[in-house]
């Protein structure tokens, strides 16, 4: 620490600011390497120190160590000797039963405040630093440093304008930067802190109830949710009632979904709680309880099982807060480029020196000198000039609704080649939509039908099962639920109904939800054979059907079923639902028609969503509460086949065209969705992912379970023959036997739960199966951003796009994420479209395209810059000369700033390539094009540097002479007028050679780097910079050729202007006339020749009294005419 201390001292500051940029040797040099128990920092991998501290306990005497990094705690176990992370009630293997038993009365206030010790307040926070706090961290930044170095040069050596001009440009960028970060910071803030503190009731006891703040509850407490609802404040599971759920900050799809009580009982409540798997169980932090059901004087109770950070929404937000960092190799390789810059520079700063001693220039001269070298080499203005084209491209994108938060990630869209997309409300409208039933009667197909609501099908077993085999329910009056849900039922035309509280505490407490056709129907159904009016309500009562057990929809059996009972019937029936093969399976098979599998087969080519019903009636025997103890097992067996209902998932209509104008240019499109695997299988051929000859080979993973391993089920959706190929790979084999060909074309779809198992048990074909995989389903919010992470680490730059809050994880750790939502995906993701399709994605991919060109184009350009002036300096040291104030004022104001933004201009090519742009700097043919450019320059500099020192009239300067100095009213070459104001060496033959040289270099290294197609407009539409080029050229040729005193005083040049002066009256006005008026150029009109003739002659017109004859006429014009051919044949 001493040693550090006196480094910073000796170094001004220095070494205190490189121990900040690379703080892992601020670690290594201040501290000394211990035990990880007795340790008091902690260097992580990731670089980033963090300092432990110590627990006091009071339930006990010893001390707790724990670290905090990333806003989580990690505690330290001298069991395992590490330290660990504690999630919450999970962590100590709880079973259900136990849940019930021993954690469903709540903790007792000192247990409570106990725990709150390790895991805190349970809260979401999101600190928005402080403006001083931003701007230091923002300033601190090596580039602005270098430019604060830069400017304190320029200041001692009087160069204030362009020293000025950096100034203004590095507050500009740094004031739009600190209210970019700010205004991200405050969005979260406000997305978080909206519903993360509110009052709950807690349970101390059974029957002690006590309001508190949420952010006091902890891991163990037992809450009760209000019949109204709440947002939930942390991750609790259900031990007594049901709820009612929006989950769409989670899955992003705005289906509510019912939550019953965890299991205590029998098999399932010996197992161990896992949060995962019981998520029909669980409430999540930031989800919407809609509304409870509970019974006559019982409390809707949950237990909290984990707070803060570590609830679902808080590792959401985590992942917002601290993603992972984007490596992009543009910004890599610009940097290893600005080493070589800086070793250039290193070269130049010893040489100076070396020259200046030998030429014993005073100590202040060389110091200044040879510092100028490396601001010369490494140009200061190079941050803003390679930001230009990134705020044009930032300009048009916000022209065609695209809105971007974070402009660097543009350059990243240059270079995407693999887009993953949301399905529900990205690639598809939300919901499907009912298109066609399709019954079955007596083992045989009817005749499709497009409508359920007709009156001839409302006493029917297939149109019943559809009214009452669902999980709808009434929310403020409105129908609730899953969307396939509400279309199949609304499509009936019957009416639901539940039971009132008041109803379920006067009558029995299992009141059915029931539903049953409108009144209207029943006399239409009658009107061929008319009855009386009493029989037709009786007809209608025999149609109501009251909902007595629902077994929820379950993905892993694919499949739902319930238990109704018509009114004034003896008995009741079961209905079920579900993937068409597995209903099948449960079906008496005389009830299913022959022509299943075609029929079924037809309908999933096309694209269709397809659901089977089946129908069962129970035995007479079977009371209400004896139905409520049955399994599903017992119920879902022999069934009839009552048929299928076609559903279609409507594309919105950008979809397809987008997808295949990607494909086309070579960008590979993944659908990563919440959405069950069948559908998001039918999507992806729908819109083209898929296309109609490739097969689809379904990955159906599972973990360990009764002593076998982990295995991997490959199922093939689309097979030749009517039977299923299946091919198993188990954890030891270790390798996958079934191979596909590589001459048929097969895409995999993947589940998130198979995902997690291949993840943990099959590392080694993770990257094959991705490699190849096209359809990611039922995904979670963090597997989307792992899936994003292994793209990333297959070397893929990828693109997320979305809509929904489960999709912000994935947005912020992609290279590009694009939200079609202006909610919370907006506020992780770097772009936001808004417009509600996916036809942004090419649009910012182009602009991408010309934005990383234009990086590239800046770069080289500003780098050559460097070297062309470095050139032109070191000659001119060599000689005791250097650029003048002002000339350098004018090339890097009024050439290399104007030149750099304008060039920047080039909108987008308005089309997608096939190829993209290249990625790296470092490459063979970028760095030819450079080295080609520098060695050319360097050569004409030479040139031009030695044959002016070869010439007749070259002079040396010296102090005495001060040649070249002349006054502008005198031309005489033998003249030479020193001026005793002025020693600097500044006005020589060598510096205005090298000026005039190196600014036409500057402008035709701009044109030569101005890359236009395939990825940009090409330059002659860029008239800005078109204009710029040609007017600086005319400029620079003007000076040069003709002498103006005011801009030679200005830019310190004479040497050319008084040659030329001299020269004038030989050929320097011949040359100008010859270029701008072409006077010399015979006129192609013959009046206008003739006129020429008369005006030079002088013989024309005749002298006064003079006669003019015939013969004199004669030989005359056969003199014109002699004339007139030799001028037509030259």
């Amino acid at each position: 620490m001493i040693l550090v201390g006196a480094g910073v001292i000796c170094s001004g500051g220095l070494l205190l600011l490189l121990l900040y940029w690379l703080p892992e040797w601020g670690v290594k040099s201040t501290c000394t390497h211990t035990t990880l128990k007795d340790a008091h920092t902690v260097l992580l991998r990731t670089t980033v120190c963090a300092v432990t501290k110590c627990l006091d306990s009071p339930l006990s005497p010893s001390q707790v160590h724990y670290f905090v990094h990333h806003s989580a705690r990690y505690y330290w176990n001298d069991v395992m000797q590490n330290f660990e992370l504690y999630k919450g009630l999970e962590d100590v293997n709880v079973s259900c039963a136990s849940l019930h038993s021993e954690h469903s009365s709540g903790l007792s206030k000192t247990l409570q405040d106990y725990r709150r010790l390790f895991f805190g307040e349970n809260e979401i926070a999101v600190r928005v630093p402080s403006l001083l706090k931003l701007l230091v961290k923002e300033v601190l930044n090596p580039f602005y440093i270098f430019q604060l170095f830069s400017i304190i040069l320029w200041s001692f050596e009087d160069y204030y304008y362009y020293a000025s001009a950096i100034v203004l440009m590095s507050i500009i960028s740094i004031a739009t930067s600190l209210y970019t970060i700010k205004k991200q910071y405050v969005m979260l803030h406000d997305m978080v802190a909206a519903h993360s503190v509110v009052r709950v009731s807690v349970c101390r006891g059974n029957k002690d109830i006590e309001q508190a703040m949420s952010t006091e509850l902890v891991p163990g407490d037992v809450i009760a949710i209000p019949a109204n609802g709440m947002i939930m404040p942390c991750d609790a599971v259900l031990v007594y009632g049901t709820c009612i759920v929006n989950e769409s900050m989670l899955t992003g799809e705005s289906v509510p979904v019912t939550k019953t009580s965890l299991p205590s009982a029998g098999e399932e409540g010996a197992r161990s709680y896992n949060i995962d798997e019981h998520k029909k169980h669980t409430l999540y932090c930031g989800t919407h309880v809609i509304q409870t059901r509970f019974y006559t004087g019982e409390l809707v109770k949950a237990v909290v099982v984990r707070t803060g950070f570590s609830t679902e929404k808080g590792q959401l937000v985590r992942s917002i807060l601290y993603p992972k960092p984007t490596d992009f190799k543009l910004y890599h390789d610009a940097y290893l480029f600005l080493l070589c810059l800086v070793g250039v520079a290193g070269i130049g700063f010893i040489y100076t020196i070396v020259l200046s001693i030998m030429n014993k220039v005073p100590a202040k001269t060389i110091i200044i000198e040879s510092l100028d070298i490396v601001t010369i080499t490494v140009p200061p203005a190079l941050p803003a000039a390679m930001t230009a084209g990134i705020v044009y491209a930032q300009r048009r994108l916000k022209r065609v609704g695209i809105f971007c938060i974070s402009p660097q990630r543009i350059n990243m869209c240059g270079q995407l080649n693999v887009v993953c997309f949301d399905k529900t409300g990205t690639l598809t409208e939300d919901g499907l939509d009912l298109w066609a039933i399709h019954r079955a009667e007596d083992g045989s197909f009817c005749s499709p039908e497009s409508e359920a609501a007709k009156v001839s099908l409302v006493n029917t077993t297939f149109v019943a099962c559809m009214a009452t085999c669902h999980s709808l329910t009434k929310i403020e009056g409105e129908l609730s639920g899953d969307p396939l849900d509400l279309k199949m039922f609304s499509a009936t035309g019957w009416i639901l109904e539940e039971p009132t509280e008041e109803e379920t505490a006067l009558h029995n407490p299992i009141m059915p939800t029931v539903v049953r056709p409108p009144k209207h129907i029943a006399p239409e159904a009658h009107q061929s054979n008319p009855l009386p009016q009493s029989m037709e309500l009786s007809e209608l009562s025999a149609c109501e059907m009251g909902i007595v057990r629902q077994f929820p929809f379950s993905s892993a059996l694919q499949r739902m079923s319930v238990v109704v009972r018509r009114l004034g019937a003896k008995h009741m029936d079961a209905f079920l639902k579900g993937a068409p093969e597995v209903v099948a399976s449960l079906c008496r098979q005389h009830t299913i028609p022959q022509t299943f599998t075609e029929t079924l087969e037809a309908y999933t080519r096309q694209g269709f969503r397809v659901i089977a019903l089946a129908h069962r009636q129970l035995e007479s025997k079977l009371s209400w509460h004896k139905v409520q103890s049955l399994s599903r097992d017992v119920i879902e067996t022999n069934m009839e086949f009552l048929g299928l209902i076609i559903m279609q998932n409507k594309i919105k209509p950008e979809t397809a065209g987008v997808l295949c104008e990607l494909q086309r240019a070579n960008i590979r499109t993944l659908m990563v969705t919440g959405d069950n695997m069948l559908t998001a299988i039918s999507v992806a051929r729908d819109c083209g992912m898929v296309r109609p000859c490739e097969k689809v080979i379904i990955a159906d993973a599972g973990p360990p379970k009764d002593f076998q391993p982990a295995s991997i089920t490959w199922h093939y959706t689309e097979n030749q023959s009517s039977s299923l190929d299946i091919v198993e790979i188990e954890l030891d084999e270790g390798t996958w036997d079934g191979e596909v060909s590589q001459e048929q074309s097969y895409h995999f779809a993947v589940s998130g739960k198979a995902f997690a198992v291949i993840i943990e048990y099959f590392p080694q074909l993770v990257k094959k199966l991705v490699l190849r995989a096209t359809v990611f389903a039922r995904m979670a919010p963090d597997q989307k951003t792992q899936l994003v992470e292994v793209l990333q680490s297959m070397d893929y730059t990828v693109g997320m796009c979305g809509d929904g809050a489960n999709d912000c994880g994935a947005l912020k750790r992609a290279h590009s994420g694009i939200s079609l939502s202006e909610l919370e995906a907006s506020v992780a993701s770097p772009f936001t479209s808004s417009t509600s399709n996916i036809s942004c994605v090419p649009n910012l991919i182009r602009e991408g395209r010309a934005a990383l060109i234009t990086s590239f184009c800046v770069f080289k350009f500003m780098a050559l810059y460097s070297i062309i002036q470095f050139i032109s300096v070191i000659l001119l040291y060599s000689v005791l000369s250097n650029l003048g104030d002002f000339q350098f004022l004018f090339i890097d104001l009024i050439i290399i700033l104007t030149i750099a933004f304008t060039m920047s201009l080039n909108p987008a090519w308005k089309e997608l390539v096939w190829r993209r742009p290249p990625s790296s700097l470092i490459s063979g043919q970028l760095l030819c094009s450079v080295l080609t450019q520098i060695l050319t320059c360097l050569v004409f500099q030479v040139l031009a540097f030695l044959l002016v020192r070869q010439q007749s009239w070259y002079e040396t300067w010296t102090p005495e002479s001060d040649a070249c100095n002349v006054s502008r009213s005198i031309f005489s070459l033998g003249v030479n007028v020193t001026d005793p104001q002025n020693h600097k060496n500044i006005r020589n033959y060598e510096n205005t050679s090298l000026f005039y040289i190196s600014t036409f270099q500057y402008i035709a290294v701009a044109i030569v780097f101005s890359k236009g197609k395939p990825f940009r407009q090409p330059s002659y539409k860029n008239w800005l910079f078109m204009l710029t080029c040609i007017g600086l050229y005319t400029f620079l040729l003007l000076i040069m050729l003709h002498p103006f005193p005011a801009v030679d005083n200005f830019l310190q040049v004479n040497v050319v202007s008084l040659i030329f002066s001299v020269a004038n009256d030989r050929w320097a006005s011949s040359v100008l006339s010859w270029l701008f008026c072409r006077r010399h150029k015979a006129p192609r009109a013959l009046y206008m020749q003739l006129a020429l003739e008369l005006q030079e002659g002088s013989e024309w017109p005749p002298q006064p009294s003079a006669v003019t004859y015939a013969s004199d006429l004669k030989s005359s014009s056969c003199s014109y005419l002699i004339w007139q051919i030799f001028t037509r044949l030259s």
